[in-house]
């Protein structure tokens, strides 16, 4: 008994056949009754550019197998030996001993092997998000504390806040930057469950809601040949699981050297293909990634199938679908100090910002994300913070008692 892997966009399998005296359309017929695809239907060849092949005349241009009467022994194939299947139409693959995955020959398949086969990894080619609008102060706020505060040196990162609409269109209008330690390759989050719920409430009384994450890479990245380094993808997918959000936003901010030889601040957007974030929630991905892995590559668990590849590293540009960015000027101001920063916010920033801003109405002076998350300490999560940000939403008179607490608040410094 002879066994034959064949190799179509399915992945591999085998078929067993008598030996190598039997000929090409005895081979289709055992292809027939294993792999279940209708002799009518095959394209063979021992060319594995007929995988890349997109129509029924592209396949016609492989013809090395064309002859039903051609005995396979003449192709110099054995056992063992590597054919390439092109079919029209669908099927339903088959569990059982015909269908076995790459390096399992002898052996049943299970349920796990097959549905590894089916993960199929390549390039998508459209996002769900259609663009993403940043207002410009939140977008500046962050850009120039990583640029002129941290030098690129040390990642940051943020929660991004605002509306998605009916057609794909991410807006965003403040970054919550919640506890974190930025190190040169890595950023890990601390996140502060009561903190978020106080970010969630200001967002919900704002009629917003959580969009997506952005971050910094550091200077010393400048170098690399990836987009994002596999550290960052992880990140990116976790998050993006997390979210339950198809519109999701993951941007990043970089420094890139112009044609004069200056360092411009750059911002780029993606989402992350639909598979990546399947393959996160399924726990595909290893997440113990050691300094002698290669960073634009994303090790997973198991193996996937890449072009016509069983592959246990994917290429970090294959999860990433380009988002086109665009800006907008909010109604929000970005001017109080900014949570979880490395000077801590004090009641003297509330009565400094108060004071400058004294021209204004009141609702005005208080329309600042920051200064609400700040004041937001001292109010009922569940029912003062959102009102109080609906004031602000809707530019109305602020009630008299929220008025007379942070105005007390800054008076007490």
């Amino acid at each position: 008994m002879t066994m034959l892997r064949i190799r179509s966009r399915d992945g591999l399998e085998r078929v067993s056949v008598d030996g190598p005296h039997i000929t090409v359309s005895q081979l289709k017929t055992l292809i027939q009754g294993q792999l279940q695809i209708p002799i009518h239907n095959q394209t063979l060849s021992t060319n594995r550019n007929l995988l890349l092949a997109k129509t029924p005349a592209d396949f016609l241009g492989f013809t090395d197998m064309a002859d039903p009467n051609l005995r396979i022994s003449s192709l110099n194939l054995a056992h063992g030996s590597m054919l390439y299947l092109a079919y029209e139409g669908e099927r339903t693959i088959r569990g059982g001993p015909a269908v076995t995955p790459a390096g399992s020959f002898g052996r049943k398949m299970t349920v796990e092997d097959l549905i590894a086969r089916q993960m199929r990894v390549g390039r998508q080619e459209k996002s769900h998000c259609d663009s993403v609008s940043f207002d410009r102060d939140c977008a500046n706020a962050f850009q120039h504390y990583v640029n002129e505060s941290l030098a690129f040196a040390v990642k940051r990162g943020g929660f991004m806040y605002g509306n998605v609409s009916e057609e794909g269109q991410v807006e965003v209008n403040f970054i919550y930057e919640p506890p974190q330690q930025g190190m040169e390759d890595n950023l890990i989050l601390m996140r502060d469950s009561e903190e978020e719920k106080r970010v969630d409430a200001i967002a919900l009384g704002l009629g917003m809601r959580r969009v997506g994450f952005i971050f910094n890479q550091t200077v010393t990245q400048d170098k690399k040949e990836y987009t994002l380094s596999n550290v960052e993808v992880l990140l990116a997918a976790q998050l993006h699981a997390e979210s339950e959000l198809k519109e999701w936003v993951t941007a990043v901010v970089k420094l890139e050297i112009n044609e004069d030889g200056a360092a411009d601040v750059h911002f780029e957007a993606f989402q992350m293909s639909d598979m990546c974030v399947r393959l996160f929630k399924e726990g595909w991905f290893e997440t113990e990634i050691g300094s002698e892995d290669d960073p634009k590559l994303s090790k997973l668990k198991k193996e996937v199938v890449v072009g016509v590849k069983d592959v246990k590293e994917v290429d970090n540009d294959f999860f990433l679908v380009l988002v086109k960015i665009l800006d907008h000027q909010g109604s929000l101001s970005c001017t109080f100090p900014i949570e979880n920063r490395n000077i801590q916010t004090t009641m003297r920033a509330l009565k400094t910002h108060m004071e400058r801003a004294r021209s204004l109405p009141f609702v005005k002076r208080i329309s600042d994300f920051h200064l609400l998350l700040f004041v937001a300490q001292f109010l009922d999560v569940s029912s003062d913070v959102p009102a109080l940000a609906e004031c602000v939403r809707l530019q109305s008179h602020v009630p008299e008692g929220y008025e007379l607490l942070i105005d007390s608040m800054a008076n007490t410094s």
